[in-house]
């Protein structure tokens, strides 16, 4: 295959920083995504509906006017979001999930849910107002392998929250395990799971090829090889209950490779294209498009994008690294050929 035309996708799921940084990062989703859920771990987090607002109008004045693109808002879930906070968001126009972070389970989650139960009444709110969950499915405690922490949290958070919350929309977002792919396909449609293009297309050897790599460090971490052809499969043959969402996390290059580097991959500036080097290591591009471009919005109750975009096979070389405000970002595949080209 020499080209493919498809909907203009959307990202299910973005990190795009503030300040200089979203100024930085946001033109490079904007230039191939119509919308993008818009994660909303800020310090401090967007928790309430003003704030989600506000960040809405930062995002859009900093994009270039030549671009057509729509943040979808997020709201950050605390042990002090209420009912009423719920309630509010549904009626926004502009806000369209909230987030659950468990504390201390990545980026900028400090400030998370500290226990399922201290959110029930938000979670019976939410499942009123038909206002989707999004999940980052990783359990905490040091007592639980950093491999392990998708499938404890599926086993001891996500199905008690299906079994009591039956009819609540969940995203389980960025999957990285044959467990949650299991998972989601032995529930009903109230359940959906994004895939990263970079939980496609490596596995956790990546961070130790060649020495420490901490570009390769995300979280969910990257895992075995097994997951990783199980994640593969499920995009390319179960694409109605799965969708891309990127994870795209932008950090400094100083951040990255530090003591205590921060997690996080950055694939904003070829998404599309990194999505098609992992389906064509499959064969199968049946269903590319319902992963990328339609399974998103039937998810989020959202029309399907109008416009098309076509990728062809044209070899390119994606730089060494891309400015982050006064600092660098090294993206995914930094200084590596990308087999596939974005038509602009």
């Amino acid at each position: 295959m020499q080209s493919i035309t498809i909907t203009r996708p959307d990202d299910w799921h973005l990190h795009l920083r503030d300040a200089d940084h979203l100024q930085a990062v946001v033109n490079d989703t904007a230039q191939q995504f119509a919308r993008a859920i818009v994660m909303p771990n800020l310090t401090p987090p967007v928790a309430h509906c003003d704030q989600a607002l506000s960040y809405r109008e930062r995002i859009i004045a900093a994009l270039d006017p030549t671009r057509s693109f729509e943040p979808l808002m997020t709201l950050y879930l605390t042990d002090q979001t209420t009912s009423e906070d719920i309630r509010e968001a549904s009626e926004s126009p502009f806000i369209h999930a909230c987030k659950l972070y468990p504390a201390g389970a990545t980026t900028n989650s400090a400030a998370g849910v500290t226990h399922i139960n201290k959110i029930y009444t938000v979670l019976e709110a939410m499942q009123k107002h038909d206002f989707p969950l999004l999940v980052h499915g990783e359990a905490t405690g040091d007592d639980i392998d950093i491999f392990d922490r998708e499938k404890v949290f599926i086993d001891h958070t996500l199905s008690k929250i299906r079994h009591d919350f039956p009819e609540l929309r969940i995203v389980f977002e960025h999957i990285t395990t044959a467990d949650a792919i299991d998972y989601v396909l032995s529930q009903d449609h109230h359940l959906g799971g994004t895939i990263t293009a970079h939980h496609l297309l490596i596995n956790r050897n990546a961070m130790f090829k060649g020495g420490m790599n901490p570009h390769h460090y995300c979280l969910p971490i990257a895992k075995r090889e097994t997951h990783r052809q199980a994640l593969l499969k499920a995009a390319t043959t179960q694409a109605p209950r799965f969708f891309a969402g990127t994870d795209s996390a932008p950090h400094a290059r100083g951040a990255k490779e530090s003591a205590c580097g921060c997690a996080g991959i950055y694939t904003a500036h070829a998404a599309i294209e990194l999505y098609a080097e992992a389906f064509e290591q499959t064969g199968n591009w049946s269903q590319f498009e319902q992963f990328m471009s339609l399974s998103g919005p039937a998810f989020y109750q959202l029309p399907v994008n109008a416009e098309q975009v076509t990728i062809r096979k044209l070899d390119w070389t994606v730089p060494d690294s891309v400015p982050f405000g006064d600092e660098t970002l090294i993206p995914f595949k930094a200084g590596q050929t990308i087999s596939w080209k974005l038509d602009l």
